[in-house]
């Protein structure tokens, strides 16, 4: 089977890379169209191919804004280009579409009877976070252009069916998988030193992540320290200004050379995010086997329920803290965290179960396009 994984924007290199090593592992021929990622290296193709076909001119621009502006003028033709090359391809699955108003119209085309590949997307963020006007109802246009919608978690399943109205046949449930490519390289030299607990928040720092929360809930909170790491995509000076002691900031991106070492170090991973379906992070720091502790939003619930992660009350300061409270003072109880994380890298969120479950779904679609194109 012919497949092509398309993450026009590089959003997401990790998840890119796992898929389609875990595809190309389970036989698939493979091949990744993508654009070059901007903040840093990226893992070496393992079995599949790897093309940066997306927004060649903005790639050596180094300011930010001016490479938003070209990649915007490369947009539309970068997607026509590609549809042309989908006629390869027995399955299209795309990874994000960032331009909801025009992208349904750039797609590949679904000609009735027409032989054509099989339309999939993964809905990373299922609906749009502070929408623009307009952006839902073009969101809704985009899914109905797809043959299957994945999502990442029942959550993200149901979001799509009674807000978007997005026929349940064509929304599958298929788990994020464990980055544990990430963690093979092992443990490298922390960024600090200490011999506190160390309770880290890590990933691009946005408002709905609640770090505000967190730096809240960590008054009164004594012998640890919180790391919060991340590159930011929001004013950090405030939350600098209202950080308690025992707070160190990291306010860069960080690639996967350097992850690990923040990974290895930390006695506890804490996402007390006010909404999300699912999260790369989470699945990062279950490749390292860290106890979790998350607020109860989204398809964080589904997580918790394997015994992997602690949950506290979305937005709750004060059972944020207790739960730090808890879990710094109890080592027996993150050990259980860890043991039950360690299981789920070797099970359902395995990669190799992921891929297993895309290859069914493509196989389906096939077999249902396929009499279309004989008529």
């Amino acid at each position: 089977m012919r497949v092509h994984v398309v993450d026009p924007s590089a959003f997401t290199p990790p998840y890119d890379h796992a898929l389609c090593s875990a595809l190309a592992a389970q036989g698939a021929e493979v091949e990744l169209l993508t654009s070059r990622f901007a903040y840093g290296s990226v893992a070496d193709p393992e079995g599949y191919e790897r093309r940066e076909i997306f927004y060649r001119r903005a790639a050596g621009i180094e300011h930010a804004g001016a490479r938003r502006a070209v990649k915007l003028l490369e947009h539309v033709p970068d997607m026509l280009r590609y549809r042309r090359l989908a006629a390869t391809a027995d399955v299209v699955h795309f990874q994000w579409l960032t331009v909801q108003h025009v992208d349904g119209m750039l797609l590949p085309a679904r000609r009735p009877g027409a032989a054509r590949p099989a339309l999939v997307l993964t809905a990373h963020d299922v609906m749009p976070r502070e929408p623009r006007p307009g952006q839902r109802r073009a969101q809704r246009r985009l899914y109905e252009r797809f043959d299957a919608i994945v999502v990442h978690s029942e959550h993200g399943r149901s979001r799509l069916i009674d807000e978007l109205g997005v026929a349940p046949g064509r929304v599958h449930v298929i788990p994020h998988g464990v980055f544990d490519h990430l963690a093979a390289a092992g443990p490298s030299q922390p960024p600090f030193q200490t011999d506190l607990p160390v309770v880290l928040c890590f990933g691009l720092m946005r408002p709905y992540k609640g770090i505000d929360l967190l730096l809240e809930a960590w008054r009164g909170i004594e012998g640890a320290e919180l790391w919060i790491a991340g590159m930011p995509r929001m004013d950090m000076a405030p939350l600098r200004a209202i950080a308690p002691p025992g707070v160190r900031f990291v306010e860069r991106f960080i690639g996967d050379e350097e992850l690990p070492a923040y990974f290895s170090r930390a006695d506890l991973v804490v996402l007390p995010y006010r909404e999300i379906d699912q999260s790369g992070v989470l699945f990062t720091a279950l490749a390292f086997a860290r106890p979790l502790l998350l607020s109860d939003v989204g398809g964080f619930p589904e997580v918790a329920a394997t015994g992997a992660a602690r949950l506290f009350p979305a937005g709750d300061v004060e059972a944020l803290r207790s739960s730090l409270r808890e879990l710094l003072s109890d080592a027996p109880a993150r050990e259980e965290l860890s043991a039950a994380a360690r299981a789920l890298a070797g099970g359902d969120y395995s990669w190799r179960e992921v891929a297993r479950r895309t290859l069914a779904l493509y196989g389906t679609l096939r077999e249902e396009i396929a009499p279309k194109t004989r008529e």
